[in-house]
C-alpha cells in the first residue's frame, strides 16, 4: 500500500496530520494507498514557500521559464505512458484514454512555452508633449488550482503551466482520489529545472481548500468540478478578495438533424457518452434528435452498440470503458438508472445488470453502459449531472424545440450539432446559449491556444483556461506614463493633468 505525502519547497513533504483517506484501485475494488489529509498548518507551509520562492521567479526572464516548461514536455512526452499508467490504476480508464489525456495536457505546456509572445506590453509615444506611455502584464504572486478526479493530468495541465509561464508561483490541491499523477508530474518539473518552492503539491480535502480560499497570500484560484462547489468556491475566494475561474458542472446535448450522416452520429455519441465511462465534464448525456424517424433510426444503430461495448481493466488494452471511480460514484450512478424508470423514461439498454467476470476483478467498481429514451424535461436525469456511462434521447419535433430544450438548461457548457447543412450549422453555432460548440464534432474541447469554458452554471467567473484568456487571468495589467523633463517647472498644477 502506498503512503503519499505533499511535495512542498521541491521536495516530498511528509504529512503531520492525523486524517487520511484511502485511495482505491477501481479495477479490483482493493485499496492501494492512503492519501493524507492536509492540516491548515501545512498549507500555509506550502503557501510561504511559494511566497518565498515568488520575486525570484517573477524576475526570471520568460524565455528562461519558457525553456524549463520546454525541458518539462519532453519529460512528458518521454513518460507518457507511465503517467497514463498512474491516471489508469487510481481512475480506472483505459490505457489508451489515459494517454489522450496526457496528450490534450501537453498541448496546453507547448502553448505555454510560447507564452512570452503574449505577455508583451504596448506603448504608444507622444501621448502628450514629451510624454510616453506603455502598459505591461505582470504576474500574481502564488496562485492555486484545485482540480478534480477524472482528469488527473489534464486538467492540472490547463493550470499551471500558463500560470508558471506568467512568472507566478503554484500550489496545486488535486482530488484525494487521485494524487499520483500530480506528484509524478511535481517530480518531472523538478527535474527539468524548476527552482525549488515554485510548484506545490497539497494533498487535502474541504480543510486544505479552505485554508488556500481564505489565505491573504493567495492572490487566485482556478478550480474545476461540480456547480455547488464551483458556486462556493466562486463566491468564498472573491470575498477574500481573490481572482476565481470556477468551472462547475455540464449537461451536454448532441443534436442530431435528419439530414445527419446516422452512422457518423452514432459513432461519435458512443465515444463521447462513454468513452471515460462518461466520467467527463463534456462527455455527451443527452443526444437529441428532430423527428421521429430521427430518433428511431439513432436508437436502432446504438442500441447493439452499447451492448457490445468491451468493459474492462486499464491493463486490457481491447477495453473501450473501464471502471468507474469509487464504490460511492457507481451506487451514485445506480441511483440515478433508478431514478429514470421510477420517472417514466424507456429504458432501452440496462447496464446495472453488467457483471465482472474475470478473476481478481469481480469486486471491481464496473458498470454498462446504458440508454434511455423519450426522456423529458422535467426528469432528474435531463436535470442533473449524471457523470457515469447513461445516454438520455429526448426526441424534438423540430429544430426550433432542439434549441429551446438546450437553452432551458441551467447549463452552457459543450453542445453539439450534427448536419450536412451548412446554413442550420451556422445558425445553430451563432445562436445557441452554450460556451463551446460542436458542429459534426461530438466533445468541442478548444485546443490549448484557444481557451476552455462554459456558460451559464457551468463557469463562475470573468475567466475561460489556458489560452490567451488563461494569460489574462494569472497577470494583472500595469500602465505607465513617463516624462523626462528638460527643464525644472517652479509651478505646482491642481486641476487634472493633461498631457497634449
Amino acid at each position: 500500500m502506498t503512503e503519499f505525502t505533499h511535495f512542498i519547497g521541491g521536495a516530498p513533504a511528509p504529512s503531520q496530520s492525523e486524517r487520511a483517506s484511502d485511495i482505491f484501485n477501481p479495477a479490483t475494488g482493493e485499496v492501494a494507498g492512503r492519501c493524507p489529509l492536509a492540516t491548515k498548518t501545512e498549507v500555509e507551509k506550502a503557501i510561504a514557500v511559494a511566497k518565498e520562492a515568488f520575486p525570484a521567479w517573477a524576475k526570471t526572464p520568460s524565455l528562461r521559464r519558457a525553456r524549463i516548461l520546454d525541458k518539462f514536455k519532453h519529460l512528458l512526452q518521454q513518460n507518457a505512458a507511465r503517467l497514463a499508467e498512474l491516471i489508469s490504476a487510481e481512475h480506472g480508464k483505459t490505457h489508451d484514454d489515459a494517454l489522450g489525456e496526457v496528450t490534450r495536457g501537453l498541448e496546453v505546456v507547448e502553448f505555454a512555452i510560447g507564452a512570452p509572445q503574449l505577455l508583451k506590453g504596448e506603448i504608444s509615444e507622444n501621448v502628450g508633449s514629451g510624454v510616453d506611455s506603455h502598459a505591461l502584464r505582470q504576474p500574481l504572486g502564488v496562485v492555486a488550482g484545485i482540480t478534480p478526479f477524472n482528469f488527473p493530468a489534464m486538467v492540472p495541465m490547463w493550470m499551471f503551466p500558463v500560470a508558471l509561464a506568467c512568472g507566478d508561483t503554484f500550489i496545486l490541491k488535486p482530488s484525494e482520489r487521485v494524487p499520483s499523477a500530480s506528484l509524478y508530474m511535481a517530480e518531472l518539473l523538478k527535474e527539468a529545472g524548476l527552482p525549488d518552492g515554485v510548484f506545490n503539491v497539497v494533498l487535502g480535502d474541504k480543510e486544505a481548500v479552505d485554508a488556500l480560499l481564505e489565505h491573504p497570500d493567495v492572490k487566485a484560484i482556478s478550480f474545476v468540478g461540480s456547480t455547488p462547489i464551483a458556486r462556493y468556491i466562486y463566491a468564498t475566494g472573491t470575498s477574500h478578495g481573490k481572482r476565481v475561474q470556477a468551472l462547475g458542472g455540464a449537461k451536454n446535448h448532441m443534436v442530431i438533424l435528419p439530414d445527419a450522416d446516422m452512422d457518423m452520429a452514432a459513432n461519435a455519441l458512443m465515444g463521447a457518452a462513454y468513452g471515460s465511462a462518461g466520467e467527463r465534464c463534456m462527455a455527451i448525456s443527452v443526444a437529441v434528435p428532430v423527428g421521429e424517424k430521427t430518433a428511431d433510426a439513432l436508437i436502432e444503430r446504438l442500441k447493439p452498440r452499447i451492448q457490445a461495448l468491451k468493459i474492462g481493466p486499464s491493463s486490457d488494452r481491447a477495453a473501450e470503458m473501464g471502471p468507474l471511480v469509487t464504490a460511492a460514484h457507481l451506487a451514485k450512478v445506480r441511483g440515478y438508472i433508478d431514478r429514470g424508470v421510477a420517472e417514466g423514461a424507456e429504458l432501452v439498454v440496462d447496464g446495472r445488470g453488467f457483471k465482472m467476470d474475470r478473476q481478481g476483478y469481480e469486486d471491481g467498481f464496473f458498470l454498462g453502459g446504458s440508454l434511455f429514451d423519450r426522456v423529458t424535461p422535467d426528469m432528474t436525469i435531463w436535470k442533473e449531472e449524471i457523470f457515469g456511462p447513461v445516454l438520455s434521447v429526448v426526441r424534438a419535433g423540430s429544430y426550433d424545440d432542439a434549441v429551446d430544450t438546450i437553452g432551458k438548461h441551467e447549463y452552457g457548457n459543450g453542445v453539439a450539432v450534427f448536419t450536412r447543412d451548412g446554413d442550420a450549422a451556422r445558425a445553430f453555432a451563432q445562436d445557441i446559449e452554450v460556451g463551446m460548440v460542436g458542429v459534426n464534432v461530438p466533445i468541442p474541447v478548444p485546443m490549448a491556444f484557444h481557451s476552455f469554458g462554459g456558460w451559464k452554471n457551468s463557469l463562475f467567473g470573468d475567466h475561460h483556461m489556458h489560452g490567451p484568456e488563461g494569460v489574462r487571468f494569472y497577470t494583472r495589467l500595469k500602465t505607465i506614463t513617463t516624462r523626462w523633463p528638460t527643464g525644472v517647472r517652479n509651478d505646482a498644477e491642481f486641476t487634472m493633468p493633461t498631457l497634449g
